[in-house]
């Protein structure tokens, strides 16, 4: 697989990665300056060469990702019978250096419901470096000017219209966070339980009075969730100091609570 490809893919799945580029070469290589490859935890494409300099800047870019560095770095490697090798000796007789680049891992939200406030919020979102996944389990509530508008924004989007739309739940990245605001309170909770059984979700927040929120505790407990991890779910959603219930409004003060998380920042005191 070409790098760009490997780069393009992960980025529309918002997996993190690292772009490895040859920035100089002294005397022989296998590969010139400019020649890339794109590394995450399971994958590699392109290739800067083989050999013992790319086993090895595979590994530092995998240790990179582990420990979560954003800041670039630079390696260089000896080509020759004498420089330290932990793959293989390489004979080339150069020298190379490598640039390595984190490519960080962009926010993943799934909203479920193409209403008045879901495509509001999803407009929104779609102005902003994130992977987001439009779902509506009602056959074209998402039309082609829907689409083109969102697809127009910096954000990668899916959508999705399947009459099971908790299905999409299993599929989410970890750390993906879960918008509920569809048009069926029944469909609501079932999206609910679904979220509620993948543990490691960024964030669960379902649009609703705080009648239907008890409404929902009190199935979600029969369904066998505990009380913390009920908990875990917030309804109603946005943030407070933001009120109002025009569609445009609600989607906002969505938004504006999403990017705390994003940015963790923590809410200004009432």
């Amino acid at each position: 697989m070409d790098w760009l490809d490997g780069l393009t893919g992960a980025r529309a799945a918002g997996t993190p990665g690292v772009l490895a580029t040859i920035i100089e070469v002294r005397g022989h290589s296998p590969r010139d300056t400019d020649a890339k490859m794109f590394i995450t935890t399971d994958v590699t494409a392109g290739s800067i060469g083989g050999g013992n300099m790319e086993a090895t800047v595979i590994a530092r870019a995998r240790t990179m990702l582990a420990n979560g560095a954003d800041g670039v770095v630079e390696a260089e490697f000896g080509l020759n019978e004498r420089a330290p090798v932990a793959y293989g000796t390489q004979c080339c007789g150069g020298q190379v250096r490598v640039l390595l680049e984190p490519m960080g891992k962009r926010p993943t939200v799934a909203v479920f419901g193409s209403g008045h406030v879901g495509k509001e919020l999803a407009r929104i979102l779609s102005r902003h470096e994130l992977v987001l996944h439009l779902a509506d389990s009602r056959r074209n509530i998402i039309d082609e000017a829907l689409a083109t508008t969102l697809q127009s924004g910096p954000a990668t989007v899916h959508f999705h219209t399947s009459p099971a739309p908790e299905t999409l739940i299993a599929d989410l990245p970890d750390d993906a966070h879960v918008l509920i605001l569809t048009h069926d309170h029944a469909e609501d909770l079932i999206l609910c339980d679904a979220a509620l059984r993948r543990e490691k979700l960024g964030s669960i927040g379902v649009i609703g009075s705080s009648a239907k929120w008890a409404r929902f505790r009190m199935k979600l407990a029969e369904e066998g969730h505990s009380e913390s991890a009920i908990e875990r779910i917030s309804c109603p959603i946005g943030v407070p100091e933001l009120t109002g219930k025009h569609p445009a409004m609600i989607a906002i003060s969505v938004a504006t609570e999403l990017m705390r998380f994003f940015q963790k920042v923590a809410p200004t005191p009432l």
